[in-house]
């Protein structure tokens, strides 16, 4: 498999597009279960890309990550983000404790595309050969896109999810203390991904991630892995 940067630019788009757009419309799609209308007023409960889609965050930033990992021979985490999706925690029902699931909902929805995309892996196998490696490549990126976006969100760093999460379970003075770093918090992330710590963090869950969804279908964890390379290489 041996694919130029358009081709791979070309196989990952839609596994991003829809797996930042689709994170973010689940953060709406909870606010509003909880309460807080702010997004449905807003038009970004919605599962088009367009509605989602950050010129720099969903296009240009994975796009230039990924043409510099192939001419660099690898080394970065490819992720992005999408038009944050405005909630108001204080119009839900209960603040503090349904922050927790309105930052959940959008690590759960990658979970749910990573088993859809690992679904894709598997059925590219038994479909005729036009079709079969165009999904088979999208499938073996967007298991890998869901599980980086699902590590990286769910690191205890305000504004990310994870930080979101932590700031619910902490009790209030502390609560409050720690979600201070959040006007910091891209600055420090930045940080540690240019020094490659980035990765170091997130490897474990993204490895957990990976392995859980493609044995759920039969497909081995360094089989996969094995796809994963010949993809980015």
């Amino acid at each position: 498999m041996d694919l130029s940067v358009i081709q791979k630019i070309i196989v990952f788009a839609l596994p991003v597009i829809f797996a930042i757009t689709l994170h973010e419309a689940a953060h709406g799609y909870a606010a509003k279960y909880f309460g807080d209308m702010t997004a449905f007023q807003a038009g970004r409960i919605s599962l088009n890309p367009l509605r989602h889609i950050d010129p720099v965050g969903t296009l240009l930033v994975p796009g230039v990550i990924l043409l510099t990992s192939s001419l660099l021979g690898g080394g970065f985490i490819l992720f992005g983000w999408a038009k944050p999706v405005p909630v108001n925690f204080g119009r839900l029902r209960r603040p503090k404790q349904d922050m927790f699931w309105v930052a959940l909902a959008g690590p759960a929805a990658n979970l749910a595309m990573a088993l859809f995309w690992a679904l894709s892996i598997r059925l590219a196998t038994t479909i005729p050969a036009p079709f079969s490696e165009p999904l088979f490549l999208m499938g073996v990126a967007g298991v890998f896109i869901n599980a980086v976006l699902i590590a990286l969100n769910l690191l205890p760093l305000p504004p990310l999810d994870g930080g979101r999460i932590a700031v619910s379970l902490l009790p209030h003075p502390y609560s409050y203390k720690y979600s201070r770093i959040e006007p910091y918090g891209m600055m420090i992330l930045i940080i540690l991904m240019f020094t490659h710590i980035l990765g170091v963090m997130m490897w474990p869950l993204m490895e957990l991630t990976i392995s859980g969804v493609v044995s759920l279908l039969g497909i081995r964890f360094d089989q996969y892995m094995n796809f994963l390379f010949a993809l980015l290489k």
